[in-house]
């Protein structure tokens, strides 16, 4: 009477963009997912990488455990480094667990920071 009768909409009216429309949040949260997570992420293993090769005789290095130690000899193609703790105190370090190389400052760059 004063009702009209309702019918169900055919699914195939949106077609292609209807299936482009539900899966675009999906697309959108794994490119911000990749520029703000995986991308940075990547860029540091690399770095760190990089790190871990140019590691030279005389470089003071900080391993996992929070040892701060200078390195006295570097064995080419093993991951393992001869280390000096403190004097006569030598331990061998695997490459894989050296968090940081300390960098020296020279007194002209801790002059030119401050001015």
């Amino acid at each position: 009477m004063f009702i009209s009768p309702a019918y169900a909409q055919d699914a195939a009216v949106g077609g292609a963009t209807g299936m482009l429309m539900q899966f675009a949040p999906l697309i959108l949260i794994f490119v911000v997912f990749y520029f703000i997570l995986i991308r940075p992420q990547q860029k540091k293993v690399k770095e760190h990488r990089q790190m871990l090769m140019s590691l030279k005789r005389g470089d003071r290095i900080v391993t996992g455990g929070g040892l701060v130690a200078t390195i006295t000899k570097v064995k080419e193609g093993s991951d393992e480094i001869e280390a000096e703790l403190s004097p006569n105190v030598r331990v061998t370090v695997v490459r894989g667990t050296i968090a940081s190389v300390i960098r020296p400052t020279a007194a002209n760059d801790a002059s030119a920071a401050k001015g």
